[in-house]
């Protein structure tokens, strides 16, 4: 039974994860490795499982704990030098995909510059779209810390688009 409800949960949540963490450390290999490593936890700590929350609410807690922890794992220089190089595809792509994925790196470059908090908000509640109370539930937060944070986060993340560069005042 415990291994039917993590293969299904992994069939549903696997893609949605994998793209959380990749967003949090920007590294292919490592989101799929501690995607992986989320559902082995989650299999392993299913019984706690009380459905208190969604299933859904509860793998992203658990993947934002294992990213965190791997990532104080590591040493701090080495994290440091990975996470600001941003490695890019070289096969040739069509006009669409490319300016897609130009927007989308504007969007990382500008999120890495935030505050931590801030930028786990705005992954969680706008590129994730889960709900203020999910969102709580994942950062253990209240709902109303919730909502500060992105009240606070947002300005941010357009005042730091704005400096890169790639917003213009106009379009805000």
């Amino acid at each position: 039974m415990k291994q039917q409800v993590i293969t299904e949960w992994y069939s549903q949540y696997s893609n949605s994860i994998f793209s959380y963490i990749l967003l949090m450390i920007h590294e292919h290999q490592l989101a799929e490795d501690l995607t992986h490593e989320t559902f082995i936890k989650a299999y392993k700590k299913y019984d706690s499982f009380k459905g208190d929350s969604s299933p859904k609410t509860w793998l992203f807690s658990i993947a934002r704990h294992t990213t965190i922890d791997y990532v104080r794992k590591r040493k701090p220089v080495s994290y440091l030098k990975e996470f600001l190089s941003f490695k890019t595809d070289k096969g040739p792509l069509p006009d669409e995909v490319v300016q897609i994925k130009e927007s989308s790196r504007e969007l990382f470059e500008a999120l890495r510059q935030l505050k931590k908090t801030y930028r786990d908000v705005i992954i969680l509640r706008k590129l994730k779209e889960f709900s203020t109370k999910e969102t709580a539930e994942i950062l253990n937060c209240s709902e109303s810390k919730v909502k500060s944070t992105l009240n606070r986060a947002i300005p941010a993340l357009e005042k730091q688009l704005l400096k890169e560069g790639y917003l213009h005042e106009n379009s805000i």
